[in-house]
């Protein structure tokens, strides 16, 4: 469909590679990140579960025909499939009529609990993640540095552009990624992720799988983790600090019942632990590192104006290393590569890794200031060289500091490629 003012994402290339290669694909994520927008972008017709029109007529159709649903020349979108699940298996049996491919786009903003007959799609419906917008998507960075050839080590000469303030930063980091806060003064695109948090806490998630959940401690949850953002944080820190604000304690069981039903509203956005040799037991023994779909929704939660974030220099760190990796997790899987963290028994760290499907692998530091190049560069070649001499998997393809406060991306003496996010793009 032709869509009036619609900025390209960079999930485009990858959704249409997947409507070439399977009968169904589903575009999950967060709320308001843009997957309506995008399928529709897509698709030569839509169905709209959950579409208000003639007092929700939509719904009414599914509970007496299912089929209604799947009128309509394809690709064909469903939106909000999951306000109706057995659109699922419904998806599934019209694929396996026909061997063509691209027939139906499905898109949700949760995953239902796959009960009763419904099967996992396998082969059939293809999941596709989106997440929030870029730097670049949005506009913010002029993307004049290709992530696609750092990860390949290629990097000539030295390219200059626009040194972004820490008040830029900041603004980034509150305003967020959501595709309606672009153009609108910053004290008004801050109430998007208040809202989105206030529609979590006191609606989605009771919706999801029908359960009452204590709103207050869901709050104090969600507060928990916006102070632990971009942390190897436990869940025994995670009900250490429920408890502290709640003066009252917390069954971890019931803690793990909150996360799971907010990753399953892909509210939640954790790393893995990444290790050079895949047999490593570091990839099963390492914690993840913990990360709210976006920036902005811990701000939001912790209540902090750009003004307040410059204020507390050293959680404006962790909040920028968030904002870069959800810039990098958007990045890497448009390579067919995910996005990693490294930590190992030995307490060597690097921020983000993104590792390919063939194994290789990139080792990346992120820092606020250009002033901490020098000893991120230096983290970077140590780790490196202990790799190396410890012949223990993989050395990384590619060593990358990406910055804040810097203008300037180019090559170092000791190979470490530097780049500003303001700089970069898929």
């Amino acid at each position: 469909m032709e869509i009036a003012g619609y900025k390209p994402r960079v999930i485009d290339e990858r959704l249409d590679m997947y409507l070439r290669t399977f009968g169904a694909v589903c575009v999950e994520g967060p709320k308001w990140c843009g997957k309506t927008w995008t399928s529709r972008k897509h698709s030569a017709s839509e169905f709209l579960v959950a579409s208000p029109a003639k007092n929700f007529q939509n719904r009414k159709l599914l509970e007496i025909d299912i089929n209604a649903a799947f009128t309509g020349a394809t690709p064909h979108l469903i939106d909000e499939w999951q306000e109706f699940p057995e659109l699922w298996d419904a998806t599934r049996a019209y694929v396996d009529e026909s061997n063509e491919k691209g027939r139906y786009i499905l898109t949700g903003s949760s995953t239902p609990k796959r009960k009763g007959v419904m099967h996992s799609g396998t082969g059939r419906i293809a999941s596709l993640r989106m997440r929030p917008m870029t730097l670049w998507e949005s506009g913010e960075s002029e993307g004049l540095v290709s992530f696609r050839d750092l990860c390949e080590n290629r990097l000539e000469g030295v390219v200059q552009g626009r040194t972004p303030e820490l008040k830029d930063i900041a603004e980034w980091i509150v305003r967020g990624g959501w595709p309606e806060s672009i153009g609108v003064p910053i004290k008004d695109a801050m109430s998007i992720p208040r809202e989105y948090i206030k529609q979590v806490e006191t609606n989605d998630i009771h919706r999801i799988d029908e359960t009452r959940r204590d709103v207050h401690k869901v709050d104090l949850l969600l507060r928990s983790l916006a102070r632990n953002e971009a942390t190897t944080a436990s869940l025994s820190t995670l009900c250490n600090d429920i408890t502290e604000y709640d003066a009252e304690s917390v069954d971890p069981d019931t803690v793990s019942s909150y996360l799971n039903a907010l990753s399953r509203l892909f509210v939640i956005d954790n790393q893995k632990p990444f290790h050079a040799n895949a047999r490593s037991k570091v990839r099963v023994k390492q914690s993840e590192k913990r990360h709210l779909c976006d920036p902005s929704i811990a701000a939001a939660l912790l209540k902090m104006t750009p003004g307040k974030v410059i204020g507390d220099i050293q959680f404006m760190g962790f909040l920028f290393e968030s904002l870069v990796e959800r810039d990098l997790a958007v990045y890497a899987e448009c390579m067919g590569a995910e996005l990693m963290h490294y930590q190992d028994y030995l307490n060597r760290e690097v921020d983000a890794v993104v590792e390919m499907d063939d194994g290789e692998w990139v080792a990346i530091e992120i820092k606020l200031g250009a002033g901490q190049e020098d000893a991120a560069a230096k983290g970077l070649t140590d780790l490196r060289d202990a790799l190396a001499a410890e012949k223990y998997g993989k050395p990384p393809k590619s060593l990358i500091v990406i910055l804040g406060h810097s203008g300037a991306a180019y090559r170092r003496k000791d190979g470490v490629l530097v780049c500003p996010i303001s700089q970069l793009r898929a």
